[in-house]
């Protein structure tokens, strides 16, 4: 696995308003801290221990020291009420992606509502409102007040959006375009990778061309190629070409290092037809698998938002991620025959299949087999479409979702939770069968009437709160934030009679 993702490390600051017992805040703190350690570690939190921020210094001494410490996101702990000015400030001059929760009270024995009362409840709001005067953004988690504990478990969740959040604003996106044609769907307005930090350099396929022929003769590929054959064991149908696929391999790979600049992270919207097959003499789809694997994640048919897409779930989720196409319906005689009355209360319309032509990776199919591309061999010679990777999807529970800047630059995403069914697809590509509750409604109210395009990532397991939680953070209006609504639950743009 290559380095593409951050390492997060909160800083945790505790912060006091001068009229209450600072004691408050420092044990609280030091309770919240064993707390966290005792349950998730210690690898992902820094304790400010320098002092307990009352004053506008004090938030200057504090800021030094967690950032001298290595960290590179905050939280701000109200150990009592707090001082509004100086948390948000805090806030305001840390440069990376920030919480803010508070303690709550402990008990009402031996005058614990007395001496022992820190009033954190009310200067939450207090905090809120000044972060909103100074159009500070900051991830505030659904009860932000609790006890050591549980406020551990917010701080535990706040992480991977933190990392998203911070890769983010250090991602530079390469593209190799341009655009198929007929491929509007996919159109990638740049005005709002700017807005949230997201650098892109786009190229043309012919540099790429250029480069991938530079490489050739390159002594890495032989061995390049020798674990592309280990990778496949006996699904490898086109062993003849695995020198040209590791070529190109290796040429994405120092393409990145060579164009990264001073980003630390990077993700790639590449190109894979229509002349691609016919002059690379292959197409890339079982290459991009691979750099997705890696941590590189690649789209297909120069997706700019897709392959962001792939990128912020790649680092929330830990794991390796794909995008597909919303693609096909599941015919009547499989949904009879495997799903009715299996899983759950799914109906037919709760179902489709999501297939690409063979970018997912090999770790996330049940088999697979490195063969041609059934599609685009129906017009060319079959040699010049080897390289697709096939095989059913990996059963289990998914996240189906999308980041997408709309052609007048407004910000959209969408999130699904559903799963993968262990259910033979009987077709063709990387595909799988997706059952999502109310796909059918959520398909039309959403996908269509958002005008989302066929992509959509996926990410193997169910991140649904933390992707919405990034998404809010970003700067995505939550109206502009779709999702499967429940039964009984109305679209606005739903008819009442339907």
């Amino acid at each position: 696995m290559i380095n593409n993702k951050p390492k997060i490390k909160i800083g945790i600051v505790a912060v006091s308003r001068d009229c209450f017992p600072e004691s408050l805040a420092v044990n609280r703190r030091k309770a919240l801290v064993k707390a966290y350690t005792e349950k998730y570690g210690a690898d992902e939190i820094y304790e400010c221990p320098i002092c307990i921020v009352e004053s506008e210094i004090h938030m200057c001494q504090a800021l030094e020291d967690i950032k001298k410490n290595g960290c590179n996101a905050l939280c701000v702990y109200l150990g009592n009420f707090g001082p509004e000015i100086s948390e948000t400030l805090l806030a305001k001059h840390f440069e990376g992606p920030k919480m803010f929760c508070a303690a709550a009270e402990e008990t009402s024995k031996d005058g614990g509502l007395i001496q022992g009362r820190g009033d954190a409840y009310c200067g939450m709001l207090n905090a809120s409102y000044n972060l909103k005067l100074r159009n500070i953004k900051a991830y505030i988690p659904e009860y932000p007040v609790g006890t050591a504990e549980q406020c551990a478990d917010m701080i535990h969740e706040f992480a991977p959006i933190a990392k998203a959040v911070y890769a983010l604003n250090h991602l530079k996106i390469i593209s190799f375009g341009p655009r198929p044609l007929n491929f509007l769907a996919c159109n990638a307005p740049i005005k709002q990778l700017y807005n949230i930090g997201v650098e892109i350099e786009e190229n043309s396929e012919l540099d790429l061309f250029e480069s991938f022929n530079k490489h050739a003769g390159d002594a890495r590929i032989k061995e390049v190629a020798a674990d592309m054959a280990k990778e496949l064991g006996n699904g490898n149908k086109k062993p003849e070409v695995l020198e040209k696929l590791a070529q190109y391999e290796i040429t994405l790979l120092d393409w990145v290092e060579a164009h990264r600049g001073y980003r630390e992270f990077v993700a790639i919207a590449g190109k894979c037809w229509p002349a691609f097959q016919t002059q690379f003499g292959f197409v890339p789809c079982y290459v991009n698998s691979r750099l997705t694997k890696m941590g590189i994640p690649v789209s297909c048919e120069v997706d700019i938002y897709g392959c962001l897409s792939e990128f912020i779930g790649t680092v929330v989720s830990d794991d390796t991620v794909t995008l597909l196409d919303i693609n096909n319906t599941v015919p009547q005689d499989i949904y009879d025959e495997d799903i009715k009355g299996k899983y759950g209360q799914y109906t037919l319309k709760d179902t489709f299949m999501g297939f690409h032509c063979g970018n997912t990776a090999s770790t996330k199919l049940s088999f697979c087999e490195m063969k041609y591309q059934l599609i685009m061999a129906r017009a060319l010679p079959v040699e010049v479409t080897n390289g697709t990777l096939e095989g059913d999807i990996v059963p289990g529970p998914i996240t189906f979702y999308r980041l997408q800047s709309t052609s007048d630059n407004i910000l959209r995403a969408y999130i699904a939770q559903g799963e993968v069914l262990p259910v033979a697809t009987r077709s063709f590509g990387g595909i799988g069968i997706f059952a999502i509750p109310e796909m059918g409604r959520f398909y039309r109210h959403v996908l269509i009437e958002k005008n989302f395009p066929h992509h959509g990532a996926v990410a193997f397991g169910h991140f649904g709160k933390e992707l919405y939680e990034v998404f809010k953070y970003i700067g995505v209006a939550v109206d502009e934030i779709g999702y499967n609504q429940p039964k009984g639950v109305r679209y606005p743009t739903e008819n009442p009679w339907a």
